[in-house]
């Protein structure tokens, strides 16, 4: 995991759509993502996260997000 990038962001919304599957590990922060047809989830520290490609969703970055990601 130590080899795996980190992402941060600060508190914002935007969408996201994601060309290939994404595995990510939260690090600190709170988010909320709601894909386009499906129901808000929220996620925080030491929660580890897949997103399948060819997912569109709303990003709602509550606290300032930092995590661990790859891609594939």
């Amino acid at each position: 995991m130590k080899s795996w990038p980190i992402w941060s962001c600060d508190r914002s919304t935007f969408p996201w759509s994601y060309s290939e599957k994404e595995t990510c590990l939260i690090l600190e922060g709170e988010v909320t993502v709601t894909p386009d047809a499906g129901e808000p989830v929220t996620f925080g520290p030491g929660d580890m996260v897949e997103f399948s490609a060819g997912l569109s969703c709303t990003w709602d970055v509550h606290k300032a997000v930092k995590k661990h990601y790859k891609f594939g």
